[in-house]
Formats: structure tokens, sequence, C-alpha cells
């Protein structure tokens, strides 16, 4: 069963000026705290819809999101078809002219948070926009990324990412005064992201290959190559609690695999053994931390398996 948000219903047909689009999957824990962060963070927006889409959780996410008092329309995949397939389902219900914001479950807007962002659609050039990301504890969560390269994948082992990412040189952007001005970046983190209604129609899907994972940075290169920019805004503020891909020894072996899968298809073969031997480095000095490095290490070493191995494991 689907539900429209009131917001939608009282404009008729015509388009939410923002789609929120939250993918969950065994969400329950963090939902009710976002969905309830919504309506605030997004004063001053004309029209909005929430869409949920549920990678078939097991928790009741899916109940959970159709009972909330804002009645968001909830999609239930019937399977865990990963991130970007989720992302593209949402996607493919609103209208085409309505922009997305792409939220993770475990984050919670702050009031006021969505107009800042909105305001730099108004500029033809700018594809996405993204926020200022604070941790639980109120400090500062850098989500701002650079490109991945040979230089960050071997000053992020050798270094390691905070003073990589102190000195310019690692894949995070780490230096604080860079967070409080806004401006064009490469790319962010997915935890929160606004895309224009132009550049779902220019950019079209996003790769459902990657499953969890990279998708984003694929994303927002295609954003790139197209011609828009992304734009940091630090006027809009949202807390992320964070994933669990550092705790879990698998999630932290998709991801390792899919930061070498997405750039192998930008590279050659060089450059990618380069890069790939970099990222296996930086896991095999880390090796003695614990099991998540260890199956790190061992998907970095290993040919890149598809990720329908990943997709067919993920059942509870």
């Amino acid at each position: 069963m689907q539900h429209s948000s009131p917001v939608l219903e009282a404009a008729g047909a015509a388009a939410a000026t923002v789609s929120v689009v939250i993918v969950t999957y065994n969400s329950a824990s963090a939902l009710p705290a976002l969905l309830g962060s919504v309506p605030a963070g997004l004063n001053g927006v004309d029209r909005f819809e929430v869409v949920i889409v549920d990678n078939e959780s097991r928790d009741g996410s899916a109940d959970l999101a159709e009972a909330h008092p804002i009645r968001p329309k909830v999609i239930r995949m019937g399977r865990n078809a990963g991130y970007a397939a989720a992302i593209n389902a949402a996607a493919a219900t609103v209208h085409p002219n309505s922009h997305l914001l792409i939220l993770n479950p475990d984050l919670r807007l702050y009031p006021d948070a969505v107009r800042p962002l909105l305001d730099h659609l108004d500029m033809p050039t700018v594809g996405v926009v993204v926020p200022l990301n604070y941790r639980e504890d109120g400090t500062l969560d850098p989500t701002l990324r650079r490109e991945p390269s040979m230089l960050s994948a071997w000053a992020d082992a050798i270094l390691g990412g905070t003073l990589a990412a102190r000195i310019g040189w690692g894949e995070v952007v780490g230096e604080p005064s860079r967070y409080d001005r806004s401006g064009p970046i490469e790319w962010a983190t997915g935890s929160a992201l606004l895309v224009s209604a132009q550049v779902r129609r220019t950019v079209g899907d996003w790769d459902e290959t990657f499953f969890l994972y990279s998708e984003e940075v694929d994303y927002q290169r295609r954003v790139r190559e197209a011609g828009f920019e992304i734009v940091y805004e630090p006027r809009s503020k949202v807390m992320h609690a964070s994933g669990g891909s550092g705790a879990s020894p698998r999630l932290y072996a998709l991801l390792t695999s899919n930061r070498i899968r997405y750039y192998g298809r930008h590279h050659g073969f060089l450059r990618t053994s380069i890069f790939r031997l970099g990222v296996a480095a930086g896991q095999a000095i880390r090796y003695r931390r614990g099991a998540p490095h260890r199956a790190a290490l061992y998907s970095a070493l290993m040919p890149l398996r598809p990720v329908s191995e990943f997709q067919a494991n993920t059942r509870n």
C-alpha cells in the first residue's frame, strides 16, 4: 500500500518542488527521527512529498513508515535490490520536474535545512547541492571528497586517512576552513544530496551494478561530465548518525571492492593496479586492528566479484 504526502495531495496533480527519497534496509530504529524532522527541515518549500523505498527490511521499517503521520509513499521492493536500484525505483514514480532530495535513513534535518539547497538550483549550471553534516556529538562530519586517485589511495594507506585529509592528499577533504564556505566541490558522500530535475533528465538513472557504495561517486562524476556543478552549502545543516560499513567486515569488503571497481572503469590496467595495491597496502598495515580490515585486504587482493554475489548473501 502506498500513501502520498498531505502536502502533495493539496497540490493536486502539480509537481512537488522536492521529492524526498529515503532508502530503508532494517532502518526502523533510525527512521522515526528522520521522518519527524522532515516538516521543519522543509520549511519554506512550497510542495513536497516523501517516498520511502524499502529493500525488504525484516524489522518492520516499511510498516513503520506507512503508519507515520506525514504519510509517505512507500515502495516495497520485495528484495534487497541495492541502494541505486531503490533510488531509481523512487525516481520513476515522481514527477519529472521534481527535484530529488536523497537522504540516508539515519539522518536528521535541522529546521530550514532544505531551502538554502534549493536556492542554488536557480542557477542552471548547478546540478547537485549538499549540506553541512554534523555527527551525533555535534562535531563536523567531513563529507566532502576528492576524486579517487593513486595519490589519495597511497596517502590514505601510508599516512592514515586523518593525516592525509589534513594535508590535502587524501580522498577526504579534511581542511576545516573548507567547510565554512559555499562553493563547487568534486563530490560528497551520499548521506544527503539534492539532485536537480534537470540533472535527473540529463544524467539518467543511477548505476545499479554497484549495489552499495561508490554509486554516488559514479553518479556525481556523470553529473560533472554533463556540464553541471556540484555545490556545497553550509547554511544547510543535517545530523548524520553514520553508517555501519566500518564495523561490518562484509560491508567494508564491499566498500573496498567497489572503490577499486569504480577506479578501474575510468583508468587503464596499470594505473588501476597501482591504485589497488595502495588500497591493499592500507588494509595490510591495519590488518591487526580487526576483522573489517582483514576482510577488506582479502577483497582488495582477490578478483572483483559480481555484486550479485553480495546481494544473494544479504538476507538475514
